[in-house]
């Protein structure tokens, strides 16, 4: 595999000691991991790779998502936000709306 040009880390909500936070599940970020990969595969964007990850500590702002390495952090992300993430990565801009302050 060579080094991603977009890694997409979308929060899962469990903290470091396995209790949930609970805001990103329960805003259904599996089924945006599960809608990403299927539009990155979709598009077959290249050197894009969605994971999910532990609690961000955003819990208000849920489900987040992160744009690693461009340090874009995004709130509220539906599957419309997704693909306007992915549409931004695709014409190398960003989803502004959706940006975390």
């Amino acid at each position: 595999m060579n080094k991603p040009n977009h890694h997409l880390f979308v929060c899962g909500s469990f903290r470091a000691n396995g209790s949930p936070a609970g805001a990103c599940a329960k805003k259904q970020s599996l089924a945006i991991v599960q809608h990403l990969q299927e539009e990155v595969d979709t598009r077959a964007l290249p050197g894009v790779i969605v994971s999910m990850t532990g609690c961000l500590n955003c819990c208000v702002n849920g489900p987040v998502v992160i744009d690693y390495p461009s340090g874009h952090w995004y709130k509220g992300v539906t599957e419309d936000a997704a693909d306007a993430i992915l549409d931004a990565i695709e014409n190398n801009t960003v989803a502004e709306e959706y940006l975390l302050p």
